[in-house]
């Protein structure tokens, strides 16, 4: 049987897995800034880590997966005030669309979902742990800052070397900070803010810096020391760097093991921006196209290399996972869920690919060579094995007929429906020209029928 592998981006390498504790895993993702709706880079990142904590799971480890929800910082404040209405108004309301877009998606929930506003008593423990060793300082500005200088350590995720960080760098006089790449833990309260934005401190009011959030909320879920820490390629650096500087240098030794960071989003070959005019928010994606399309396209990218969004890919990209699901209709299925057969040769080549650092690029190709031996045998074990390793990848779950009439969005099923029967009413009435006529329409907006010898058409999208 092969080992799981994972690229460790501490090591800059792959790394068979070793857990902490045998059989159990414990796994921290940074979540989302919840002040609005989630894009397709989050739905990028969060696909990631779902497929990689289902890995695990079939693997036989026992998982904790923890992706938190920063529910303080400046832009949260901001769109409340400008909202007109408290910051859990506005956070509740966009978990609540989150959780939408996450289950519309096939998202599994992870186990433990803590909110930063939660564990502030903990991060300001860690921030007197820091001041006592001498790595975190109170500024003139009454921001409490960590001293990056004094941990020995800083840069080893990154490979930014401190001289290379502080080239061109100055201290700006009105920040408090005594050196540039020093980093805000605690921020001094403004009169200007509401008051749900403040709290408590030895330092007098205030709130957490973006960065000790995570550090606190890793430790009271997984410990000081856990497995798998993972994030957006964007959060190497400065943030999960930082992360590293706090808890290693409040708690000493290593904070955690393989670090996994996914890779960004790109939109027709350009970086994804409002500025742009590319910008879309997984509602907006959803409007347009099935969620299992985009599962689909996700999935068929490894997770570590670039993604890019157009409508071509995704049109793509369901066009494909209608091959699937037609190789699927071939045989009868019945509703039973099957279960995979690892020992089948296919199986072996899907837990390879797996294995080698969750590459889903090439298991999604040992499902096409399952369709492919569907088609060919109508085989109802093949096609048990390919339904199965899909549902391990969180696809393939539906019917063959649901999806397939039903699956891809950009048509009117009522509409299609009238359609069939007013051509099966032309050719009752022997007017086949106007029956060809009905289904060259369908077929020029995407819909291919098929005629059972029984006189009954069903249809799908191509």
């Amino acid at each position: 049987m092969s080992q799981l592998k994972i690229y460790n981006t501490l090591a800059r390498d792959k790394q068979v897995f070793v857990p902490i504790e045998p059989g159990k895993v414990g796994m921290y993702v940074c979540g989302m800034t919840v002040y609005d709706y989630c894009h397709i880079g989050h739905a990028r990142m969060m696909m990631a880590f779902d497929v990689i904590y289902r890995w695990l799971m079939v693997s036989g480890y026992q998982v904790t997966y923890v992706r938190n929800i920063t529910d303080i910082d400046d832009k949260i404040i901001k769109r409340a005030v400008e909202n007109g209405e408290s910051i859990k108004q506005l956070v509740d309301r966009n978990v609540a669309y989150m959780d939408e877009d996450i289950a519309a998606l096939n998202m599994l929930p992870p186990s433990v979902v803590p909110r930063a506003t939660d564990y502030v008593p903990q991060m300001l423990s860690i921030i007197e742990q820091l001041e006592a060793k001498g790595l975190a300082y109170r500024g003139d500005d009454g921001d409490v800052n960590y001293a990056v200088r004094g941990f020995q350590g800083y840069g080893k995720l990154s490979g930014k070397s401190l001289d290379d960080l502080r080239a061109g760098e100055r201290v700006d006089v009105n920040s408090g900070k005594r050196d540039p790449l020093d980093f805000v833990l605690w921020k001094a309260a403004k009169d200007a803010e509401p008051l749900d934005a403040k709290w408590h401190s030895k330092w007098g009011q205030g709130r957490p810096g973006w960065h000790i959030e995570c550090s606190a909320m890793s430790c009271a879920t997984l410990g000081e020391h856990f497995d798998i820490h993972g994030g957006g390629a964007d959060l190497q650096f400065p943030h999960h760097e930082n992360e590293i500087a706090q808890s290693e240098g409040a708690f000493g030794g290593d904070m955690v093991n393989y670090w996994i960071h996914n890779g960004f989003v790109r939109v027709d070959n350009e970086k994804m921006s409002k500025s742009l005019g590319n910008f879309f928010t997984i509602r907006d994606v959803l409007k347009q196209y099935d969620a299992e399309v985009i599962r689909f396209f996700i999935l068929r990218a490894h997770y570590r290399s670039p993604l890019n969004y157009s409508d071509a890919h995704i049109d793509d990209a369901r066009g494909a996972l209608n091959r699937l699901y037609t190789a699927l209709s071939m045989v009868e299925l019945g509703s039973e869920i099957p279960a995979v057969n690892w020992d089948e040769a296919h199986a072996l080549r899907f837990r390879e690919a797996m294995d080698d650092d969750f590459n889903t690029a090439l298991a999604v190709a040992e499902l096409f060579d399952l369709a492919g031996e569907v088609n060919r045998t109508k085989s109802v074990d093949a096609a048990r094995q390919l339904k199965a390793l899909g549902g391990v990848l969180g696809l393939l779950e539906r019917s063959p007929q649901a999806y397939l009439q039903g699956g891809s969005k950009g048509g009117d099923d009522a509409g299609v429906a009238d359609a069939i029967a007013r051509r099966s009413a032309a050719k009752a009435a022997r007017d086949f020209a106007q029956a060809d006529a009905i289904r060259a329409e369908l077929t020029a907006a995407g819909i291919i029928l098929e005629d059972k010898p029984d006189g009954t058409t069903t249809w799908r999208r191509a």
